[in-house]
């Protein structure tokens, strides 16, 4: 083997164990650090309206703001980390809570926003049977989410049920829980009638301009897009979804499993922002139904 490569394999490998060190030194705050600090730092999600994005060069979203109201609950000033989603939910939580990103390995959050907050992917095991996110907490549910259809009365007048899609196309974002749904369900029935979007804001488009009949996406994105087309020809429907397995999920915030301070003291302001009102206000400003969490529906 020629001398070259040895040495260009050579620099591979102490490269590659460089970027190991590093990201084994991404610091993860405690709670005390962060107070004195003053700045707490949220992982939000980069380019997701309405939940978190920008738009004249200023952060928006609900997460955004629920971000402020928790960082000002607790004293602090609110930095935010724009965070690209990855492949699959435990590559965000790996690269904003518990590790860093190879790339940004000292962008690391107290907080991170928009995680399921559920029992069994918290508990989940990956291939050798270890848990998936056994350094992450999941804690403090703010808001119920589920999947929503909306259709223009002008070519459909009304979705009793998803059966109607075997006439009317819909839009739905490529590779998305509603295009693999909708084009597997009824034994693939719909599936030539399912058009993809890069995104729930296209697949919108898409039917204002005639292409579908409907779209489908989370509930809080179609809400939105009906609040900002401003049409009273454009309906939400009332259907169900058969044989689509889990429709409705709670959404909370993870930590690292070393900062449950950090948890309990953000659970504490987020109680008095939903209990109070102020989460759902937040919700409507934006044009979005607030549907409680699991953990309050008996408290209201």
């Amino acid at each position: 083997m020629r001398p070259s490569v040895l040495l260009l394999r050579a620099l591979l490998a102490v490269l590659c164990l460089a970027t190991l060190q590093v990201q084994a030194q991404a610091p993860v705050r405690d709670y005390d650090t962060i107070v004195e600090s003053g700045v707490l730092r949220v992982a939000v999600y980069k380019d997701f309206p309405p939940y978190s994005f920008q738009q004249g060069g200023q952060a928006r979203g609900v997460d955004v703001e629920l971000a402020q109201g928790l960082a000002a609950g607790l004293g602090l000033t609110l930095e935010l980390i724009w965070a690209p989603p990855g492949e699959k939910l435990d590559d965000d939580l790996r690269d904003y809570v518990w590790r860093g990103h190879y790339l940004r390995p000292h962008e690391l959050a107290d907080v991170m926003l928009r995680v399921p907050y559920d029992r069994d992917f918290a508990y989940m095991s990956n291939e050798f049977g270890e848990l998936a996110n056994d350094l992450v907490v999941m804690f403090g549910p703010y808001q119920r989410e589920r999947w929503q259809v909306a259709y223009d009365r002008r070519r459909l007048k009304t979705v009793p049920s998803v059966a109607v899609f075997q006439q009317h196309p819909i839009g739905v974002e490529v590779d998305s829980v509603p295009s693999f749904y909708l084009s597997s369900v009824f034994d693939g029935l719909l599936s030539h009638q399912t058009h993809h979007f890069p995104n729930p804001q296209a697949a919108f488009a898409g039917m204002q301009s005639g292409e579908v009949d409907a779209v489908m996406a989370l509930r809080g994105e179609v809400d939105w897009q009906l609040h900002e087309a401003a049409d009273s020809q454009l309906a939400l429907a009332q259907n169900a979804y058969p044989k689509m397995g889990k429709q409705v999920w709670d959404i909370g915030m993870a930590v690292h499993q070393s900062n449950r301070q950090l948890a309990y003291a953000l659970e504490e302001k987020l109680e008095e922002l939903i209990l109070a009102g102020k989460l759902k206000a937040l919700y409507g400003q934006y044009g979005l139904q607030y549907e409680l969490p699991g953990l309050y529906q008996d408290v209201e």
